[in-house]
This record gives C-alpha cells, sequence and structure tokens, in this order.
C-alpha cells in the first residue's frame, strides 16, 4: 500500500490568494485542509495533531497568526510551521521565529519558491535531510556538516553553519542583523551585542573576506564568488 500524501493546513484568509495555493498545493500531491479564520486554524491543528505541516498567515482574523502558533506550541503540538506573512519588518521575523515558527515567507511571493520550501521542510522532517545548498562556488555539506568553498573543505561550528545557511538561502538579498541575530539566538549560542560581528568574522575568515559584505546600518549580504573566476584565498 501506498503512503498517503502529507497532510498540510492552510491559514489563509485572502480568498483568492488561499484558493491559488490551496490548488497548488493539490495539483503537487498534497493534502489541504483550507481555513480562514484563526479560531478556524487553531481548531483544525488541534484536531490534527498528525498534520504534516501548518502553512500559516500572520494577519488572521479572530485569533491572529502568532496567537495561533503559540497556542499550539503551549499545547505541545509541534507540527512544522511555515509562516506566509506581508509583516516584513525584522522585529516581526524574530517574533515569529520566537514564537515556534521553522520558516518565514515574505507576500508577495513566488508559488514555486513556496513549493521548493514545502519540499525542502518534509524532507527534513521524514529524516532524508535537504540537498546541499549551492550558490555559485559556495556549497553546504552535510556530511560532515560544512562546506565547500572554490573547491576547497571548510570546517564549520554548528552556529556558523546555521548562519551561513540563512545567509545562503538569501544570496544576493540584505539580511538585516535582526534575523541573523534570531538565527544564532534559536541555537542557543552565547548570547551578547556583537555575538553576530564575531561570526561573520569568522565565516570571512574561513571562507573570503568579499563573500559576506556588510551593509551599514542595515545587515549583510552573501555574495557567492563564481567558480570559474574566482581562486580559493591563499594560506
Amino acid at each position: 500500500m501506498s503512503e498517503p500524501s502529507p497532510h498540510l493546513l492552510l491559514a489563509e484568509d485572502d480568498a483568492s490568494l488561499g484558493a491559488a495555493v490551496r490548488d497548488a498545493l493539490e495539483a503537487a500531491g498534497y493534502r489541504v485542509s483550507w481555513t480562514r479564520t484563526g479560531d478556524a486554524a487553531a481548531n483544525a491543528w488541534a484536531s490534527a495533531p498528525s498534520l504534516d505541516l501548518v502553512i500559516l498567515d500572520l494577519g488572521l482574523p479572530g485569533l491572529d497568526g502568532l496567537e495561533v502558533l503559540e497556542k499550539a506550541r503551549r499545547g505541545g503540538l509541534d507540527t512544522p510551521v511555515l509562516v506566509l506573512t506581508a509583516r516584513d519588518g525584522p522585529e516581526d521575523r524574530v517574533r515569529g521565529l520566537d514564537a515556534g515558527a521553522d520558516d518565514y515567507l515574505v507576500k508577495p511571493f513566488h508559488l514555486a519558491e513556496l513549493l521548493a520550501r514545502i519540499r525542502a521542510r518534509l524532507r527534513r522532517d521524514a529524516g532524508g535531510g535537504e540537498e546541499p545548498m549551492a550558490v555559485g562556488g559556495l556549497q553546504l555539506t552535510q556530511d560532515p556538516r560544512g562546506a565547500q568553498y572554490l573547491g576547497r573543505a571548510v570546517s564549520l561550528t554548528a552556529s556558523e553553519y546555521d548562519l551561513l545557511e540563512c545567509l545562503l538561502r538569501q544570496a544576493g538579498r540584505v539580511m538585516p542583523r535582526d534575523r541573523l541575530e534570531a538565527v544564532l539566538a534559536r541555537s542557543a549560542r552565547t548570547p551578547g551585542s556583537n555575538t553576530l560581528d564575531v561570526y561573520i568574522h569568522r565565516l570571512r575568515r574561513k571562507l573570503d573576506a568579499s563573500v559576506i559584505r556588510t551593509v551599514h546600518g542595515i545587515g549583510y549580504v552573501l555574495e557567492a564568488p563564481n567558480p570559474s573566476h574566482d581562486e580559493p584565498p591563499s594560506s
């Protein structure tokens, strides 16, 4: 007997967007339960604890998405959560992650990216891991967890790996300091006002100073090298 399709809960109050996302998910082979209020989402989640993933809008009527998420986590529900929201401020991302979200996608978004994030999340939860992430001449490795930089193996600590993974996912885009600090905080690393700067400095030493660029007053952006044009730094 074949395995049942993954069951996803979609909590989105916008009728047109919700229908588009539901249709795309069903076309991709998922079973979808769609709710349009926070109270309905909380009830649906509590009555189906074996859900594989919750796709949660924060701006829901009734209970908002954060309240739904916090209530579920307090109740012991550990279903992975991918947040969909128009709230794109750094403080909103930090609040969502701190409340227990596993991923965060800002509206407007491409359905292809949503589907890719869902596949990655479900692979991780199934124990199969994710495909190695790569941008240009920089690639994460899983066994062991580290990186390949222009063909050179790079050993990373757990914190460095988490931080580099976050930057790679948004390569070419400025990542706010608050979002990167939240990544380190969720890993229970040693807190401090300059913790992020210390880890960025370590990554630059292990890779190349040009790979991670500072955007003063905002954050950092990863600009991965082109393997056909760049050479690894001399030792």
